[in-house]
Parts: structure tokens; sequence; C-alpha cells
């Protein structure tokens, strides 16, 4: 029996170390389902209840496994469903390769059923590559570019097969006029520094600093050991993009955590009182968290030229990878022997540590969400990887969660799409098999997306050989953070019929498709959940009831402003004096002296 494109496509995804497919079957792809079967499952078809669902988990192994995730769906509808997911890594800058199915080339223009435009659909979500292969001697040529330009660009690429090619005859380009050959795969490096000029005037810059601050994101993760021997020279402190949470361990005593709106007053305070600013392999979007225009030289490090200078005005760019940049930097680098920058940040960090325990341990009606975070943080085990969903719990997230040994963490940082936490966490699994994973969803993202993907992890559980798997649903009957938005940014009060959940028990619905489930409704018993979560041989989902009522105020936040939030609740909120009581109570612990 002859190789079909189908067989081939698959045949080729073997050859570039590609283990599993996220997907979703349908008849625009009948073809390549056929030839999973007949290659016995290699790579293997990983069912999600959804192709959004697919292309999500390929984001999330591409993030946490640093290969290309690879998602594939059927016509029209199916294409359609990926979107969202390839959005995100388009913005995240994460390697994707979607494999679609498309009508038969016959019925093409004749309006048939299922019949989109998929080159308009993708001309931009997959702008960096994206080709319909029409014959088969366009393959593998256009499979092993979309996978190329997938990790060469940090970018989703997308690669159009009919229904009808896929059941063909392959048959491989020739040494002839209008065949495209191609090589076999691999995966070529290149180590990117700069000038040398370059990096003489960034050394001067740095040099010349006496408040030195450093912000990194993920484009920084490869130099841990290179951003701390700059910190440890320059005395500076070191601030962290959500993306970039991951990469120096938080019991570090000069970092100061995240930036921005979900942001540590260590870090404010850094940016508002720094005179030098080194940005390395960030492209945080909130030009108001860093230093006032004027206030700091600047020197920033990024692989993607088209991101320097963009968020501040920096004095010196410098074009290279991090890692080799950094290393390339150091000899010039002198170290400043007066530490005073360095003991004020290392001090305030301290204190706000003491401060967000404080917010963690405050009572609240039932749970308080920040203190969460705060038991997971005093208990996650050091290889733990975890994945946080869009809404408020990714403010404890970042606040309230510190990283150390090689924890790994991600979420949705620039789209911010909800839905993402559950299929992010069935990535990692499959991406790392032997490690624990932990999921902090909301209930509004947990009912969008995450319920049915309790079905994608029982299903493929016993593939793991670490079954630790824990979904931590925020459960508070509320889309938390949109509420919060109406009342901080719009001065509106709370609008029920768009914000209030339907009631659902998660740790039931757990129990009920063979995963474990654990209730809790008592703070008292949160360290016990956790440590019979993070223990179990089964995934197992706590379904922890909190407070939708303690605000995720942003550090920076004056009594002014919290007055104005006041006023907002005051007009129409049923619980209005609970929601200032529990306002005031948590901004009041940034103003009680340390006990140091």
């Amino acid at each position: 029996m002859s190789e079909t494109v189908a067989d081939h496509v698959l045949a080729r995804l073997r050859e570039w170390d590609v283990e599993q497919v996220f997907a979703y079957p349908g008849d625009g792809i009948n073809g390549l389902v056929t030839a999973f079967g007949a290659a016995d499952n290699k790579p293997r078809f990983v069912q999600t209840r959804h192709e959004e669902m697919a292309a999500f988990a390929a984001v999330g192994y591409a993030k946490l496994s640093g290969r290309p995730g690879v998602c594939m769906a059927t016509s029209g509808p199916g294409a359609i469903h990926l979107l969202n997911g390839l959005y995100d890594a388009k913005l995240d800058h994460v390697p994707v390769v979607a494999i679609v199915g498309q009508t038969a080339r016959s019925a093409m223009g004749g309006s048939y059923q299922q019949e989109v435009d998929l080159q308009a659909l993708f001309k931009d979500v997959a702008s960096e590559y994206l080709v319909e292969v029409n014959v088969p001697e366009q393959l593998p040529n256009a499979l092993d570019r979309a996978l190329r330009t997938a990790m060469a660009q940090r970018a989703p690429t997308a690669l159009i097969i009919p229904a009808d090619l896929q059941e063909e005859p392959y048959h491989p380009p020739q040494h002839e006029f209008k065949h495209v050959p191609s090589s076999p795969p691999d995966h070529p490096r290149a180590s990117v520094v700069p000038p040398t000029e370059e990096l003489t005037r960034a050394a001067e810059v740095l040099n010349a600093g006496e408040k030195v601050a450093i912000l990194i994101g993920q484009g920084a993760r490869n130099a841990g050991t290179e951003l701390r021997e700059v910190a440890e020279l320059t005395g500076a402190g070191v601030a962290k993009a959500l993306l970039g949470k991951d990469v120096l361990p938080d019991d570090l005593p000069y970092v100061t955590g995240s930036i921005g709106l979900l942001g540590t007053r260590p870090t404010y305070e850094m940016m508002r009182d720094c005179d030098t600013l080194l940005i390395v392999g960030s492209n945080m979007p909130y030009a108001q968290f860093l230093p006032e225009f004027g206030q700091a030289r600047a020197v920033q490090i990024d692989i993607d030229p088209r991101f320097l200078g963009l968020r501040y005005p920096t004095e010196v760019n410098l074009l290279g990878d991090a890692k080799s940049t950094l290393q390339q930097l150091i000899p010039s680098l002198e170290r400043k022997t007066e530490r005073g920058w360095r003991e004020k940040i290392e001090k305030n960090t301290a204190e706000w540590q003491e401060t967000v325990t404080r917010q963690a341990m405050l009572e609240a009606d039932p749970v308080n969400p920040m203190r969460i975070v705060h038991e997971l943080s005093e208990r996650i085990p050091e290889d733990a990887i975890v994945t946080a969903d869009s809404g408020s719990a990714t403010n404890w997230y970042a606040r309230n969660l510190r990283m150390r040994g090689r924890m790994r963490g991600t979420l949705s940082g620039t789209l911010a799409t909800m839905g993402s936490g559950v299929p992010y966490a069935i990535g990692a699994k499959f991406a790392h098999p032997d490690r624990p994973v932990i999921a902090l969803v909301g209930d509004g993202a947990m009912q969008m997306n995450g319920m049915a993907e309790l079905l994608t992890i029982a299903r493929y559980r016993e593939l793991w050989a670490d079954q630790r798997c824990v979904v931590c649903v925020f459960h508070n009957g509320d889309l938390n953070q949109v509420t919060w938005e109406l009342r901080a940014m719009g001065g509106s009060p709370k609008f029920e019929p768009s914000q209030s959940l339907p009631e659902v028990s998660y740790s039931d619905f757990a129990l009920q498709v063979g995963l474990g489930g654990i209730a809790v409704d008592d703070p008292a018993r949160l360290g016990e959940a956790w440590d019979v979560a993070l223990s179990a041989d089964v995934p197992t989902v706590l379904d922890i009831r909190c407070d939708p009522e303690v605000p995720p105020i942003p550090p920076h936040a004056t009594f002014e402003q919290l007055k104005s939030m006041t006023e907002a609740v005051l007009k129409g909120e049923p619980d209005a004096w609970h929601i200032v009581t529990q306002g005031i109570k948590t901004k009041m612990q940034e103003l009680l002296p340390s006990r140091r």
C-alpha cells in the first residue's frame, strides 16, 4: 500500500521528534486521522474537548518544554476554534504549528459545506508562515518551513491541507523546475551578541548609575546565572514581568517580585526611585510602572529588534540573546562598593513579604483567596509547574506565590485570555510527565473551559509517571476581576446579571469523572487540603470557597483611590460594608510596622 500525503505528514512529524498532536477530529482531516491509526498513533493524537483547548494545550506544551507545540483541527468551524489559542501563542511569542483541513479542492469556491477562506482567516495570526498544500510535492518543504519558522520566530504558523489531498499518494519533490526540496529536520542554534562598542557603551551607563534597577522577562530565562552576577556587581534589585516570574527564584533577597498592576510595592518603589534601568528580555507594556521618562538612563537587551526601545527611552539597545550578551557585558562591569541602594531594596522586599503574609492571614468570608496561594507557596514542591488562568486569581499568583528551586510558572501574559489555565496544565503534563503541575483557576474560567478538560485529564493521566495534577478552583460565584474593574475603573457597583455565576460543585464533578475532589470552606483546613492534593496518586480538584470581596488592590494605590472605589461600592452593592471593611483591612497591612 502506497504512502499517502497524510502518512507522510505524520512520518515527518516523527522525524521532527513531535511526540503528540493536540487535536479534535472532523471530516476535513479524515485522511490524517486514518494515518494516525495506520501509524499506531505515533505521534499520539491527544483528543481535547474543543479545538480551542487543543491550541491552548499546544501553547502550554511549547511554553514549558521549549519545543514547538502542534495542534490540529478540521476545516471551517474547527479551524476557527483554534484562533484564540493561536493568538495567545502569537502575542506571547510561542512556537506552535497548526495543521488544518480544508474542503476538497474540487469543491473550493462553490460555497460548499464548512468552506471557509482559511488563508484570510489565518493571515494575521499565522503571518510568519501560512501555506496551503495543493500537490503532494509541496511536502515535506511546507511542513518543515512551518516548524522551522515557528521555532526561529517564536510564533504560530499554519499548514492547510485539503481533505482530498490527504488521501492521495505521496510523491516527493524532484530535482526539477519549480519543485522545492527540503533538508532533514535539524535544530540549528546561534549565539547572538552585540558589537563590542555597544557593549562598552552599555557598561558605561550601568557603571555610572548609583541606583540600578533590573527588569527581566521571559526572554531572560536562559540567563539566570548571568543575571545574578550582574545584580551582584551593580547592587541592583531585580523585578520580574509576569511571563518572567520563574526566571529567578523569589528567595533571592534582592528579587522584588512582579511589576505592574499585579506587582509588589518594593518593585513599584524601586522603579520610582532608580536612576538606571536595565531591561532584559521583557516587553512589559505598562510604561507607567517604569521610571518617569528622563529619570533613568536605560539599557535594553532583546533578541528581537522590534521591541528594543519600545517601552522606555533607552540610551543603549543591545541586540542579542540574554545569556550571551550578559556574558560579554559582565567583564566590563565594575562592582559597586556603596551598597546602600541594595540594602534598601532588600529591606523593602523583606518587609513586603511580611505584609503579604499578614494580608493572606486576614479573616474573610469564608476563605481569603490570598491565603489559598500563601498556603500553596509554603509547601509547593521545588520542581512544580504552575499555570495560572486570567482573572482575580492571577493577582494572587503574581503576588503570593514564591518561586524557588526549579519551579516553572506561566499564564496568558499578553492576550490575558480566560480559560487557558487547565489546558496549559495538560500541555505541561505532556511536556513533563514526571513533575507535579498545579493550575490556579477562577470559577469563571473553570466553567468556561476547565470542567470539560477535566475529562481530558482523566483520559490521559495514566500516561504520566507523576500523577500529581492539581486544579485549584477559586470558588466565589463571581467573575471577580471584571467586578473589581467595574468598581475601580468604571466607578460602578457590581452588576449581578453579568457577574454572578451559576452554582456547581467542582469537587463533585471531579469525583464523577474519576479524579480526586476536595471541597474546602474553612481556612483552617487549607494547609491539610494542599498536603493531600500534592501527595495524591490521582489528579485532584481543590474546590475552595473564597471571599469575592477581598480586593486585588495594587500596591501603589492610595487611600484617596481606595475612597473612590468605596464610593462606587456604596452606590448599590448588597454587601457594601463587607467590601469596604475587607479593602481597608487589606490596605492597612501595608502600614503596620515591620517585625524585623
